[in-house]
C-alpha cells in the first residue's frame, strides 16, 4: 500500500511521543480538526487584544472544535461535530486518510449549539448538494432537524440521512471502531447534549467538548478518565476573569482551573490523558506561550493542538 505525505508525518509524530508504530500496523487514528469554541476566533464584535489583530491576519490553526477519525484498514472516515469550518475540516480529514471522496462515512453531533451542527448547511443544495450523508444524532436533535427549517430541507431533499443513536448504546461503525454516546448536563434548548466514547482496536477516547460544571454530572470525571487512554475535555474558559460582560450563570462551563483542581490527585500518567479543548476566544490557552499554558503543562495536563494525531 502506498502512503501519502500526511501519513508519513503521522508516523513521525507518533514516534516523537515514544510510540514507534510500523505503518502496516496502524489501523485507526484520530485527528484534531478544531479546538476553538463555537463562534471561532476572532470572535464577532470582539475589540479586545485577543481578537483585534486576527481580523486582519487570521490564524489558520483556529478552527471550531472537531475531531476526525480514520479507519485506515477499512478506508473509512468519521467526523465529530458539523462546525462552520466544515469544508476545510473535511478536506483535512480526507487528506490525512489519503481518501479522495468528499464526504466522511458518518458525522456524529453532540448537540444543537451553533458551533456543533450548523456546518450541516454546507451539505445542502446551495453548497455540496450531498446525497444521503450519514448524520448520527440523539432523538431530540433528530426531531429538531426534521421539523425546523432550513435543516428539514436537508432531510426532505435527502442531502442528509439521519441515524438515531441512544444513550450508552454503542454504534459499531466498523470492525475496528465502536462509538458510544452518553448524556451530559448542558443548556438543552433544542436538543439533548452528549459526549462520546470512541473505542479503537487498542485505545479509547473520551470526547466532552461541552458540559456544565462537573458536579452536575451523575458520573465522576475522575473515574471516567481512568477508563480511557485520552480525554478531550471542555475548557471553554480558563477562569472567571475572562467573563467580564456576561452573566456567569448563563454559561456554567467548568473552568480549566476547576478541572485541574478536581483532577490534581490523579497519577502523572492519568493526568497526561487530559487534553483540554473548546477554547473561548478569550482563553489564554490559545496562546501556547502564555503563563496559563505553562501552568497547565506543569500541572501534568495538555492543551489540544490543531492537527495533532493519535493512534487508537
Amino acid at each position: 500500500m502506498k502512503y501519502s505525505f500526511p501519513f508519513i508525518l503521522l508516523v513521525s509524530f507518533l514516534s516523537c511521543y515514544g510510540q514507534t508504530i510500523p505503518t502496516g500496523d496502524l489501523k485507526v487514528s484520530l485527528l484534531v480538526l478544531g479546538t476553538v469554541q463555537d463562534a471561532g476566533s476572532p470572535h464577532i464584535g470582539c475589540e479586545k487584544e485577543c481578537c483585534a489583530a486576527l481580523f486582519d491576519k487570521p490564524d489558520p490553526n483556529r478552527k471550531v472544535v472537531s475531531l476526525g477519525l480514520v479507519d485506515h484498514e477499512n478506508n473509512k472516515t468519521y467526523l465529530f461535530e458539523a462546525t462552520p469550518d466544515l469544508p476545510r475540516q473535511i478536506r483535512l480529514l480526507q487528506s490525512h486518510a489519503s481518501i479522495e471522496r468528499t464526504l466522511p462515512d458518518g458525522i456524529f453531533i453532540t448537540h444543537a449549539h451553533i458551533g456543533h451542527y450548523t456546518g450541516l448547511m454546507h451539505l445542502g443544495r446551495e453548497a455540496l448538494g450531498a446525497k444521503k450523508a450519514k448524520v448520527y444524532v440523539m432523538p431530540k436533535l433528530k426531531k429538531f432537524l426534521e421539523t425546523n427549517g432550513p435543516w428539514s430541507q436537508l432531510v426532505e431533499l435527502e442531502n442528509i440521512q439521519i441515524h438515531q443513536i441512544e444513550n450508552e448504546q454503542a454504534v459499531s461503525v466498523t470492525n475496528n471502531i465502536d462509538i458510544i454516546p452518553f448524556l451530559v448536563p448542558h443548556r438543552d434548548e433544542f436538543s439533548e447534549t452528549v459526549g462520546y466514547k470512541i473505542v479503537g482496536p487498542s485505545k479509547s477516547v473520551l470526547f466532552i467538548p461541552d458540559i456544565d460544571k462537573w458536579s452536575k454530572w451523575k458520573k465522576s470525571i475522575v473515574e471516567e478518565i481512568k477508563k480511557v487512554d485520552y480525554a478531550f475535555l471542555d475548557a471553554t474558559f480558563f477562569d472567571a476573569a475572562e467573563i467580564d460582560n456576561r452573566d456567569i450563570s448563563e454559561i456554567p462551563h467548568p473552568f480549566v482551573i476547576e478541572s485541574m483542581h478536581l483532577l490534581k490527585s490523579l497519577p502523572p500518567l492519568e493526568k497526561k490523558k487530559v487534553h483540554f479543548i473548546h477554547f473561548n476566544h478569550t482563553n489564554p490557552l490559545l496562546n501556547a506561550k502564555s503563563p496559563q499554558s505553562d501552568e497547565v503543562f506543569k500541572g501534568g495536563f495538555r492543551s489540544s493542538k490543531f492537527k495533532a494525531v493519535f493512534s487508537l
